[in-house]
């Protein structure tokens, strides 16, 4: 083994490479922690109590003239600069992470998403450092599939309008799925010069066994945030029901426009449907700075909305910290999940988690977290019909949504098991290394 010796014992040093900055270190520089990412953290405090592992963290920052370096509770944290251009390649951020894992010296360099150029960065920096065989690459999302079904079955005329804000971005729909194209370049890459690779569903394996099939694959479940686990489990008797609960709706990949279709439908028989989503209101604009702020999918939704006549029937929660996240959860009846592709949504697993009664687009690493008519339901992405089918099955039937919860806790609990994932986490690293080592006795 080439792990660090310290005190006697045995110490793999580890580097992550994250796309945000994790809420221990926002807190620790007194900064508003970032909401997203909270499987991170349930992950990074599980490593934190094996003292076998010493961990450092990398990060973007978007002021250029902020160089953030430091130490709390023996992590060690390290930014690098990111201007916001997310489909665009940085030679200057190469430069910084050789820089970094000179510093670090790592025996594992973890790589968390290859969603953003800087994933390519770490690996050609490592690549010049000669220690390729230390990285591992951890699937999130896949941007050169996303780019594939971003356009989510919206109309022609849709996909090619723009609004004032489309206009001076050079944003719209058309133009972002181009700037997930680009990224998917990177990605594609990324993934083509790295010999290990985690993920955790069928769709992620089978689509990077096809981008490179020389390197390992290596499966390991994701951990959610903690209150999860500590929380009541969803019961019927305190759910508002008829209510359900979204949690994101802000670009087309996500969906919402299948559910105002669903609910058009949803409402001749439950006129007293209520949608609550995660999100800031996209679809009316309470000022002239707001309207102008308008893409032209929130403008598409608008118009939905209208048509169907569905604005009591609607609310936006704005954005929701992790305890907010979770009392919605058990307030709603049913959550929804209409993706036109995902990995394995962490939002669909903490509703399962919960015990919610939950209904999801069977796309991408789905039908891994969720059985069908068991555990839930899950319908074909692009037919509206069949989610409002499934909701209404659910509204009808509360011993049906009582088993479903039942069955959906259970397997949650097994899939993001946090011990196990966290020691299948570790056993990945150590292979890594004697991998590595055997590489170079050679």
């Amino acid at each position: 083994m080439t792990f660090s010796e310290r005190r006697g014992c045995v110490i793999m040093k580890v580097l992550w490479l994250c796309n945000i900055m994790l809420p221990k270190i926002s807190e620790h520089l007194g900064q508003k922690p970032n909401i997203f990412g909270g499987w991170l953290t349930g992950l990074l405090n599980g490593l934190l109590t094996h003292k076998e592992v010493e961990l450092s963290l990398c990060f973007p920052v978007t002021n250029r003239d902020i160089v953030i370096t430091g130490e709390t509770e023996g992590l060690k944290y390290y930014s690098f600069y990111c201007d916001g251009q997310a489909h665009k390649y940085s030679q200057k951020q190469e430069n910084e992470f050789i820089n970094i894992l000179k510093q670090v010296n790592p025996d594992v360099v973890h790589i968390f998403g290859t969603e953003y150029p800087h994933a390519l960065a770490m690996v050609n920096a490592c690549e010049d450092l000669q220690t390729l065989d230390k990285v591992i690459v951890n699937i999130q999302g896949l941007a050169t599939l996303c780019a594939k079904h971003y356009y989510a079955s919206l109309p022609y005329r849709i996909v090619n309008s723009f609004t004032i804000r489309d206009i001076i971005k050079r944003d719209n729909i058309k133009q972002q799925k181009k700037k997930f194209e680009m990224r998917g370049k990177y990605e594609i890459k990324a993934l083509q010069k790295v010999k290990h690779i985690i993920g955790r569903t069928d769709w992620d394996e089978a689509y990077t066994s096809q981008v490179n099939p020389k390197a390992k694959y290596h499966f390991c479940n994701e951990i959610l945030r903690d209150s999860f686990y500590s929380s009541t489990s969803w019961r019927f008797e305190n759910c508002e029901e008829n209510s359900i609960f979204l949690s994101q709706a802000n670009y087309p990949i996500k969906g919402f426009h299948y559910v105002l279709e669903a609910m058009a439908e949803i409402i001749k028989k439950h006129p007293k449907t209520h949608a609550y989503i995660a999100g800031d209101n996209v679809f009316q604009p309470k000022s002239v700075e707001q309207k102008l702020r308008m893409s032209a999918y929130h403008r598409y939704i608008s118009k939905l909305v209208q048509r169907y006549n569905l604005q009591n029937n609607i609310t936006f929660l704005g954005t929701l910290d992790e305890f907010q996240m979770c009392e919605r959860f058990l307030k709603s009846h049913i959550f929804v999940s209409p993706s036109a592709i995902e990995n394995s949504p962490n939002s669909l697993g903490e509703a399962m988690i919960l015990g919610l009664p939950c209904v999801a687009s069977d796309v991408g690493g789905v039908k891994n977290m969720i059985t069908n008519d068991v555990e839930g339901f899950v319908y074909q992405h692009d037919a509206p019909y069949m989610l409002a089918h499934y909701i209404c099955k659910l509204f009808e039937d509360n011993e049906l949504a009582r088993k479903n919860s039942k069955n959906a806790r259970t397997h949650a609990l097994k899939t993001h098991s946090r011990e196990r994932n966290v020691n299948e986490l570790l056993e990945i690293y150590k292979e890594i290394i004697r991998m590595d080592v055997l590489s170079v006795n050679r």
